[in-house]
């Protein structure tokens, strides 16, 4: 069995790959060159390089696959150029789903997320049926994986591609490289740089059941279904508490209102492009973003695919100790 996994060189990717490969399975992946391969290292896997935009990359990526799990995305809360996320997240992600069933691939594991998914009014958890429109999507990210997802189910409707959709929420753990934005957080939490917050909450998952629940849904998962793959859902306050237990640490007491931080982000987003200095520290999407808990229940993955979750604990704690590990936090 030769499975290919794009995006293997990030977070959730590196370790869909190593699932993988724990499965016994050969692994192949498709890395930009020049990118940043420290999750690769050390790996028994076979690197296609290209970019996934690249027609004669993907061609040469998928050539006698067995399975195909798509994780690569452009993953930003603040792009100057929209469109270059779109033709990632969209444009690619048909492409190379159609170019995976044309090799013949059996089955293919969309990555998509939870910023595709409706949040309820009520305050009860959002599932994968809670309804939502592209006009609910607040940015270019959240937009272009909504776009990619309702073109997805048209390939599974239309063309009949063997396609299960997973929808990650923010992952914790190991090898955050970049980091992203969760990861970002836990840094600065723990080292103690957080003395606020907003009121926002987020459901958190360790990577490494997030990679199982991956190939859980190759396995079991219902073509054209989609499956929440999620941990404990958490406010921002509890996530920095939990932080601060698990460093010794004081967790932030102030609360700040999204009032407050919105101006902070448009200057700091106007700054960002006139000095071209990139993603800025704090953006307005983000902001909007915090306004809604995003919370959310994975009921349907235990159910149907036998998914788990471990302790948001030992995710954190996991995170942390790679972080320190990796020179992102001073040694204790």
């Amino acid at each position: 069995m030769t499975a290919l996994v794009t995006g293997a060189t990030g977070f959730i990717g590196s370790a869909v790959a190593r699932r993988l490969l724990a499965r016994g399975e050969a692994v192949r992946v498709l890395a930009r060159a020049g990118g940043d391969r420290r999750n690769l290292a050390g790996l028994d896997i076979e690197i296609i390089e290209g970019d996934l935009r690249d027609p004669a990359a993907r061609e040469k990526a998928v050539k006698g696959i067995d399975s195909l799990y798509h994780v690569a995305a452009d993953y930003r809360l603040w792009v100057p150029n929209p469109a270059e996320m779109y033709a990632t997240n969209v444009e690619a992600t048909t492409a190379l789903l159609r170019a995976g069933a044309d090799a013949g691939a059996k089955r293919l594991v969309y990555t998509s997320s939870v910023a595709t998914l409706g949040i309820p009014t009520d305050g009860s958890l959002a599932t994968e049926d809670t309804p939502v429109q592209l006009v609910d999507m607040v940015g270019p990210y959240k937009r272009s994986k909504y776009m990619a997802e309702e073109a997805v189910q048209d390939l599974v409707r239309s063309e009949k591609l063997p396609v299960v959709i997973v929808n990650p929420t923010a992952p914790v753990g190991p090898r955050d490289v970049k980091p992203t934005p969760t990861g970002r957080t836990v840094i600065e939490a723990a080292a103690g740089r957080m003395p606020a917050f907003v009121d926002t909450g987020l459901n958190l998952a360790h990577v490494d059941d997030i990679a199982e629940g991956h190939a859980l849904a190759h396995d079991k998962g219902v073509i054209g279904q989609r499956y929440i793959l999620g941990g404990e859902n958490l406010t921002l306050q509890q996530i920095l508490q939990r932080i601060a237990a698990l460093t010794g640490g004081k967790a932030a007491t102030i609360k700040v209102p999204h009032g407050l931080i919105l101006p902070i982000a448009y200057a700091a987003e106007f700054a960002a492009r006139l000095f071209k200095s990139g993603e800025p520290f704090v953006t307005v999407d983000g902001i909007k973003l915090a306004r809604k808990r995003m919370f959310f229940t994975h009921a349907k993955a235990e159910r149907e695919l036998g998914y788990t979750a471990r302790p948001v604990d030992e995710a954190l704690s996991d995170a942390i100790a790679w972080f320190r590990a990796h020179g992102a936090l001073p040694p204790r």
